[in-house]
């Protein structure tokens, strides 16, 4: 894998037709492209802490929260064994800062982990939670720079600002990297380990490593990472050839290239034991829940992983839950099992406007455009084959399956200001202007955001369910509500979430456990349990009169 050192491909050419080279400023300009910067994450920043702040747990992050706690304490990987430990190592951090008290005599599954840690330890749940969520949202900072550098090595400053706009307002970004969730972590490490290969033509020997470390932290952060693991490892040996242009020797490129690729799958699996080192060195593995067997393919292919047996059965247990009938919502439309379009979809609705045309714009420039070519593969295909893993899969839940394309695809539209055309500055601010704007608006119920065309966040739940809409977020926001406008009335709840409603002085019986000439006064419902209501609690819904809405996500009907 001894290859020459070279210059990147996209260095500047001076003079070449239609092409702005990157990086030439004016003095005062250098001086404000980090400015820009700056103030871009710091409101990316306080949109996502005040978010973390006012939101209660979502559906998955007590199970994250209370893994992260045992790590801590117990020092064994006993726990939601179908993601691996890194995401949850990162969560960990906050979770130590905050000190909590754990229960060692707890001995519930992960489900009840996480509630019992929040609400039946002695712990005050907002503190956590909010500690729990921080190192998130700092690594979702961190990877906006990725963003920046990454755009600004194709298309200069200009473009590099313009990617990092499109990426500090998405509220795809925001909404889950503001959560302790694993879902921003894996996307970022992906864009990460992509951007290095794209430098390791220029710079094997340094990037190579690194970039296998970036391929292994998503690995060791989510196992739908592996969908773009041989992606990755095509684009290193493609680096690899690259950066050895000026050999003439064929064989031995093809062996460099090879090597290259062996060093980046080689670095990647050692990230992944190491995440499951640092949690535990002698790697005890005693699954606490049904672990099933899988046969055919799948099952060989899980045999053949060369990770840790919690690793493999974590693999198991993923399989065994795309085998699940899983209940889905799209457009009014209740339907069991999964949509091929479904993410497609999904995606038009909560993406704002201006940036699915910058999107498009900017995929067309990289293929387009003679210079840039060479990142389209980069760019685009890792992003189009984790798009078809997620549409391939069983579960119909929300956009942040692909994550993924707000960081990447940021890059590629920052690349719109390569070619010299004159409108395009123009065209180009007034759609990233667009973007804020339509973000700005939702701030800061980021969860339920769609865009103009669909409604806004107060239609989501007409289209959409699940974490696209209601993830249990808003139960704070309802208590509050009904204690601002509803004080002294009787309560009925329907509640899709983690919560434990009684915290948050929320007395209020499920009204499905009752007659109904008894559900008399108000009726709280979860949108996702709206979207897909049927029997009783259809019943009631039709026979209220719905009065308020809380967070785009809960729906308040009287009667």
């Amino acid at each position: 894998m001894m290859t020459r050192e070279r210059p990147s491909v996209l260095d500047p050419a001076p003079g070449a037709p239609g092409v702005r080279p990157p990086g030439r400023s004016r003095s005062g300009g250098r001086r404000l492209v980090p400015l820009l910067v700056v103030v871009l994450l710091a409101q990316m920043a306080a949109a996502m802490v005040t978010t973390a702040v006012q939101q209660t747990p979502t559906i998955d992050e007590p199970v994250y929260v209370g893994t992260a706690a045992d790590y801590l304490h117990e020092h064994r990987v006993r726990f939601n064994p179908e993601h691996p430990p890194l995401g949850k190592l990162v969560v960990a951090v906050g979770v130590a800062l905050a000190d909590p008290h754990v229960d060692p005599s707890f001995t519930g599954g992960q489900g009840a982990l996480g509630r019992h840690l929040l609400y039946e330890s002695g712990n005050n749940p907002w503190r956590l939670m909010l500690w729990a969520r921080l190192p998130v949202i700092a690594l979702t900072l961190l990877f906006g720079l990725v963003v920046f550098a990454f755009a600004r090595e194709l298309a200069g400053p200009v473009g590099g600002l313009a990617a990092l706009t499109l990426y500090s307002f998405s509220p795809d970004v925001i909404a889950h990297g503001s959560l302790a969730t694993l879902d921003v972590p894996t996307a970022g490490f992906l864009l990460t380990s992509v951007w290095l290969l794209w430098r390791a033509r220029g710079r094997p020997r340094l990037c190579l490593p690194l970039a296998g470390a970036a391929l292994g932290a998503a690995l060791a952060t989510k196992m739908s990472a592996l969908a773009a693991f041989p992606v990755l490892l095509v684009l290193a040996a493609v680096s690899v050839w690259c950066a050895d242009a000026g050999s003439a020797d064929r064989r031995g490129k093809l062996l460099r290239a090879a090597g290259g690729a062996a060093v980046v799958a080689l670095v990647a699996v050692a990230v992944v034991w190491a995440s499951y080192l640092a949690v535990d060195p002698r790697l005890r593995w005693s699954p606490q829940q049904y672990v099933p067997v899988v046969h055919g393919r799948r099952g060989l292919l899980v045999e053949l992983l060369p990770f840790p047996e919690a690793f493999r059965d974590g693999m198991r247990i993923q399989f065994g839950l795309e085998n699940r009938p899983w209940e889905g919502f799209l457009f009014g439309r209740v339907y069991e099992g999964s949509l091929w379009y479904y993410l497609p979809v999904a995606l038009l609705v909560k993406t704002p406007l201006g940036m699915l045309a910058l999107w498009a714009a900017g995929a067309v420039v990289v293929v387009a455009v003679r210079r840039l070519r060479p990142v389209a593969p980069y760019l685009l295909l890792p992003a189009a084959v984790l798009l078809a893993a997620a549409m391939e899969g069983a579960r119909d839940l929300g956009t942040r399956y692909a994550v993924f394309l707000p960081m990447f695809l940021a890059v590629g539209a920052g690349c719109v200001l390569v070619p010299r055309w004159r409108w395009t500055p123009v065209a180009t601010g007034a759609l990233v202007l667009f973007v804020a704007v339509s973000s700005l608006r939702t701030f800061p119920c980021y969860l339920p955001y769609s865009n103009e065309a669909f409604g806004g966040p107060a239609k989501t739940r007409l289209r959409l369910h699940d974490s696209n809409v209601d993830w249990g977020q808003d139960l704070g926001r309802l208590a509050d509500r009904l204690r601002e406008r509803y004080r002294g009335e009787r309560i009925w709840l329907v509640y899709k979430g983690s919560g434990v409603p009684s915290y948050y002085g929320i007395d209020a019986p499920d009204p499905l456990g009752a007659p109904r000439r008894e559900v008399r006064g108000l009726l709280a419902v979860s949108d996702s349990s709206v979207a897909k209501a049927k029997g009783e609690l259809a019943e009631l819904i039709d026979s209220s009169r719905a009065v308020d809405q809380v967070g785009h996500s809960i729906t308040i009907y009287r009667r």
